[in-house]
């Protein structure tokens, strides 16, 4: 990105978290002993949440009662797992401990041996059209993949952003082992920038995706459109029953460019969003809520916007993926070529953010969780943007605490 202001003084935010502390410890006092509704910030649609699916707001009660982390992680690089990857970007853990991984620019999919680091290419995926930041972006597994063997992937098209489902037949030759591409959903607005991209299945096994606004700022506060939101749907692609706006894949909107979702151990959604000149931001999501953009880049003082657990200036972060182990969201930097680790009490950070694998690495593009303290990592030095290494871009096993 081009064009950044300098960030204000961390000292600031902190200084405000000191004062909410205190006015929640106050208000805790006043209230003890009796029960009282899921808090949440103002602006909010006010709908049920469906079980499952979303984080609550940082204001929520629940956090008191659960353990935070320690305030200080660690990260350890156990091996590389491969090198010699272009441009990856999506990245699907199979049951056997084998990876899938995209290549935004050269649309395809490739399996890469858990063990031995070898790949194997599955097939391209026809209908991509890559340019700047678009083409195949990410990868997830069906819900039933054991037995459908589906794989989804989201990518732009020379039309829009969609979301395609095709069959993987593993005893077909490398390179033929995808199926015909179905369309589950299409009508994401594209763009040279901001295309979003991340796909999950969450616990309640309905499929999200994080888009972006495409260069079109207005696009995010617009509810009618699919630019700059976090959609739910079902596997089939239909709007998910119990979304807060009816007849809507609208989950929540005021997004600027989403490419980060992971989940918590108590089926909370967590979202990474790049910022523009100052914040790049993480997000607990509540269904429903305005998250700002552009009126708001940050923490705001509209209490209509649902505020950030944690900002970070955009030389520091840019993010992108990011996944939930150890009782922290940790989160891949690109331009900050850097994963943070943003210890979590709820969903409130219950300390500092934290940096790891500063500039060892260059960009990072995907962070994805390999049970217990394990996480997957994927460079993204390939992409145009980055300096490549000797090997190109590669995936790291780590394991964290």
């Amino acid at each position: 990105m081009t064009g950044r202001t300098p960030p204000r003084r961390r000292d600031e935010i902190v200084q405000r978290r000191a004062v909410t502390a205190v006015l929640a410890a106050a208000a805790l006092l006043l209230t003890a002993g009796c029960s009282s509704d899921d808090g949440g910030p103002p602006g909010g649609d006010g709908g049920a949440s469906p079980t499952g699916t979303a984080g609550t707001s940082s204001s929520s009660p629940e956090g008191a009662a659960e353990e935070a982390p320690p305030a200080k992680g660690s990260v350890k690089v156990v091996r590389t797992v491969t090198t010699g990857l272009s441009s990856p970007w999506g990245l699907a853990p199979l049951a056997d401990g084998d990876l899938l991984v995209s290549s935004r620019d050269e649309a395809t999919i490739t399996r890469v041996d858990g063990r031995t680091g070898e790949k194997t290419e599955l097939g391209e995926v026809p209908g991509v059209s890559p340019s700047g930041e678009g083409g195949l972006l990410g990868i997830a597994l069906s819900p039933e993949y054991a037995a459908d063997r589906m794989v989804y992937a989201y990518f732009t098209s020379a039309s829009d952003n969609r979301i395609v489902r095709m069959i993987y037949d593993e005893k077909k030759p490398a390179g033929e082992q995808l199926g015909a591409p179905d369309t589950v959903f299409r009508g994401i607005p594209k763009g040279e920038i901001h295309n979003g991209g991340r796909i999950a299945f969450g616990p309640d096994r309905m499929l999200y995706a994080g888009t972006g606004e495409s260069g079109d700022t207005g696009l995010s506060q617009d509810k009618e459109s699919l630019g700059g939101k976090i959609l739910r749907l079902t596997p089939e692609g239909e709007p998910a029953p119990g979304n807060p706006f009816p007849g809507s894949a609208v989950y929540s909107y005021g997004h600027r460019n989403v490419q980060g979702l992971a989940w918590d151990g108590k089926q909370r959604l967590f979202a990474a969003e790049f910022g523009q000149n100052t914040w790049d931001e993480l997000n607990a999501i509540k269904p429903g809520d305005n998250y700002g953009w552009p009126e708001a880049e940050g923490e705001s003082d509209d209490g209509g916007f649902h505020d950030p657990i944690d900002q970070w200036s955009t030389d520091e972060a840019s993010p992108s993926g990011i996944a939930h182990a150890e009782g922290s969201v940790w989160m891949a930097g690109l331009r900050g070529q850097r994963l943070w680790r943003i210890p979590l009490k709820g969903t409130e950070a219950s300390a500092d953010p934290q940096a790891f694998l500063e500039g060892e690495y260059g960009r990072l593009r995907t962070v994805a969780a390999a049970g217990g303290n394990k996480l997957w990592l994927v460079t993204s030095n390939t992409d145009g943007r980055g300096s490549p290494k000797e090997s190109d871009d590669r995936i790291l096993e780590l394991e964290v605490g």
